[in-house]
């Protein structure tokens, strides 16, 4: 176990973070996903070896700073999601359904899918306790898709590659604001969209975001970014009849994976799974 610093603590348990200050984690195995559950512990799913099953698990931070492994033996853990005191994540091919005692269990297998998944990558939760996984195909264009799954872990299609060629690899996913519409970047193409999914439209919100990987949205209505291939995290604010306002607000990630906000608000975890770290990075509002 490693004591997490003094600073690390005050932007991750407070309200009292600093506009740009920066601290980290260090010493993850590839982390790829950042969870901050309502008690304030931040879940991390770590992969391990890319490709080797077995040796993937979920640490947790908890309040007194302490890191700790939460759940093992998972393959390639990435998105993560929680539903009541459950947390799901998205691994290689299926869905991990993980109990507050770190006890693990498949919750949708790889043929529970209407198509095999190739790349199960991010997962978001609505407020009725459904689930949505993207699988990112073959990263290059192929195979992209968005499923949603109930609570009975039935999966269905919500759009796909061969629906709409611009879902080539779908990665960070985001529950929007207004009813039945779902936010989603785009690994492959660098966009970022809203999809409606009752009118069924597919709307480019904006775009350059390279290898689009994690979305969050702050209480001003701000998104936040993550470029995995150009180790960026960008702000992305929505204006009414005008373009998007585009900012880059930190650089220098050597792989900016699936990012989230702290439990208060006021920070923004960033998963670098090359260097091994979970970067914070106080937010001013």
């Amino acid at each position: 176990m490693k004591k997490i610093s003094v600073l690390f603590l005050a932007l991750f348990l407070s309200a009292t973070a600093q506009a740009h200050q920066l601290d980290k984690v260090t010493g993850l195995a590839m982390p790829e996903s950042a969870l901050a559950g309502k008690d304030g512990r931040v879940y991390v799913s770590e992969i391990g070896v890319f490709g080797k099953d077995g040796d993937g698990l979920i640490s947790v931070i908890d309040k007194q700073g302490q890191r700790q492994v939460f759940a093992t033996g998972l393959d390639d853990p990435k998105g993560l999601a929680m539903i009541d005191a459950d947390l799901y994540v998205a691994d290689k091919q299926r869905i991990i359904k993980i109990n507050p005692q770190g006890q693990t269990q498949v919750f949708a297998e790889a043929g529970a899918f209407p198509a095999v998944p190739q790349f199960l990558n991010d997962l978001e939760a609505d407020t009725q306790g459904n689930l949505y996984v993207s699988d990112s195909g073959d990263l290059q264009g192929g195979g992209g898709a968005i499923y949603k799954i109930d609570r009975q872990g039935k999966v269905s299609v919500v759009i796909n590659a061969a629906k709409d060629k611009r879902i080539a690899a779908p990665n960070g996913l985001l529950m929007g604001r207004t009813p039945n519409c779902i936010m989603l970047v785009d690994f492959a193409s660098g966009v970022f969209y809203r999809y409606d999914m009752k009118k069924d439209e597919l709307i480019e919100e904006a775009s350059g975001f390279g290898g689009g990987d994690g979305i969050v949205q702050t209480s001003n209505g701000d998104y936040y970014i993550s470029d995995w291939k150009g180790g960026k995290v960008f702000r992305v604010q929505l204006q009414s009849k005008q373009p998007a306002k585009v900012t880059l607000v930190q650089d220098g990630f050597q792989a900016a994976a699936d990012i989230a906000l702290s439990a208060d608000g006021h920070a923004l975890l960033v998963p670098d799974m090359k260097a091994g770290e979970l970067v914070v990075y106080g937010l001013h509002h």
